[in-house]
């Protein structure tokens, strides 16, 4: 039985179906889009989604918590904000299943201990690769840094673009969605966010 995530939250218990299952189920959207999925171009194509979907959305898979477990102490006294710059973001949207692409921008201020920095990057990996909205996964990211470092504060920018927005709906192409998120002395220290938001482009 894996947990049913809702916006990356494990709720109640849900039992995942088949692999093939989910291949049937890529065959009828394809029978309903109007095309024939026993042609050739098509046979292999349940199967190359049902890949592409374990890739995706592989974050079910994932501990943010198990990431950033193992910490370092030894910091030599440094007390100022360690900075992430234009971590890539591939997630999809819980409403329509679309793409969106973007940077992330991850800061925190340390107390006694710090951690690697491929993890902070790990964590933005494993909450885009589930469905969610951006405002809940810029959300999830720092509260995820809080819980395990315990640091001053903690700073989360991601600026992307939505597909559910530039390749339907309005058709709105070069548009990106800023969200942010602010914990601790980044919340209450106006000057310290405005060093964060120049050094991630903005302000």
């Amino acid at each position: 039985m894996k947990p049913r995530i809702v916006s990356g939250t494990p709720a109640a218990p849900l039992e995942r179906p088949s692999r093939e299952e989910a291949m049937a189920a890529v065959r009828t959207l394809l029978a309903w889009a109007g095309d024939d999925p026993d042609r050739e171009g098509l046979l292999d194509t349940p199967q190359r989604v049902v890949d592409a979907y374990r890739e995706w959305f592989s974050g079910y898979d994932a501990d943010p918590a198990q990431e950033l477990s193992r910490t370092f102490e030894e910091v030599g006294g440094y007390d100022d904000m360690v900075v992430l710059k234009k971590i890539d973001v591939e997630s999809h949207c819980e409403h329509h299943v679309a793409p969106f692409l973007g940077k992330a921008y991850v800061a925190y201020l340390p107390t006694d201990k710090v951690v690697g920095i491929s993890k902070i990057a790990r964590v933005v990996e494993i909450f885009g690769k589930r469905l969610q909205t951006q405002e809940t996964m810029t959300a999830q990211i720092a509260d995820a840094i809080s819980s395990a470092l315990n640091p001053r504060g903690v700073a989360v920018l991601i600026d992307a673009e939505h597909q559910c927005m530039s390749t339907r709906g309005v058709h709105h192409k070069d548009v990106t969605t800023v969200t942010t998120q602010f914990t601790g002395e980044f919340k209450t220290n106006e000057e310290l966010r405005t060093r964060f938001l120049k050094l991630a482009g903005l302000g």
